[in-house]
């Protein structure tokens, strides 16, 4: 590992995020392994929340999948690697309020929790299996006016 990478292991062991990742894990029927770059991969998540293929608490990748297919994408676990590092960032629990405020602005704007979210823009919207972000679909009014006439 390298040394940032043993940072944010320690960061989100000591912010919490990974104490929970193990235990919702646990608790959903997941088992898990050491993986790649301080990270541990927990398979056969089994409960309905959230609908991802995969999704990251602290340093806890955890998969609907078995650890073969798990394993096997690095560029998904490159993406979810990119979130682990964001709760690092942002001191662990507080990720998840800052990551589903920005999903439903998200929702609000674009109409899918991603393509507005920069902690999934960020991640690299395609490597989590978003493809291409959509264009924000409602109008918001500029300049906190409203609209200029002519002349002025």
């Amino acid at each position: 590992m390298t040394p940032g990478q043993r940072l944010r292991q320690l960061a989100n062991l000591l912010n919490a995020s990974t104490l929970l990742g193990l235990l919702l894990a646990r608790l959903a029927g997941a088992r898990t392994c050491g993986g790649p770059r301080g990270l541990v991969i927990a398979t056969g998540y089994r409960w309905r929340l959230p609908f991802a293929g995969a999704f990251t608490v602290g340093n806890v990748v955890i998969f609907r999948a078995g650890p073969e297919a798990a394993l096997s994408n690095p560029v998904l676990l490159g993406h979810e690697e990119r979130h682990s590092t964001q709760y690092a960032w942002c001191l662990g629990l507080p990720f998840l309020l800052l990551y589903f405020a920005s999903a439903a602005w998200s929702m609000l704007r674009h109409g899918d929790p991603a393509s507005g979210n920069p902690f999934e823009r960020h991640a690299g919207l395609e490597a989590g299996g978003y493809y291409r972000p959509r264009p924000a679909s409602l109008e918001l009014p500029r300049g906190g006016h409203g609209r200029r006439r002519r002349g002025q």
